[in-house]
């Protein structure tokens, strides 16, 4: 959720006007408004103030990245043309094919 959603959801959910925010806040109304138009890029400080004029609070929490995607990878693919996709995809089967051969006759 963007800044400028969290604090116009806030605001709304406590059944404040911009100007009673701003008031608690101690800040202006149309700072306030600012606060809240789409692309809006409070700080920390000033977010969390706000959002404490409405009777809620940030919360700000790290968690690692488990993702196994890798978006490089899929960024690259998409730059290709679809027959450079396909050729990609017929010599990376070609040595998965090579690398079972491999397998097995280091298996017996």
């Amino acid at each position: 959720m963007t800044p400028s959603a969290l604090l116009r959801e806030a605001r709304r959910s406590a059944g404040l006007t911009q100007a009673q925010v701003a008031q608690r806040a101690g800040i202006s109304q149309s700072a306030v408004a600012q606060l809240e138009r789409p692309g809006s890029n409070p700080t920390v400080e000033t977010l969390d103030g706000v959002l404490r004029a409405t009777g809620q609070r940030l919360r700000l929490a790290s968690e690692p990245d488990h993702s196994s995607v890798d978006e490089t990878l899929i960024a690259r693919n998409l730059r290709l043309t679809p027959a450079q996709r396909l050729a990609a995809f017929e010599t990376a089967h070609a040595e998965l094919a090579e690398l079972r051969r491999l397998a097995r006759a280091d298996g017996r």
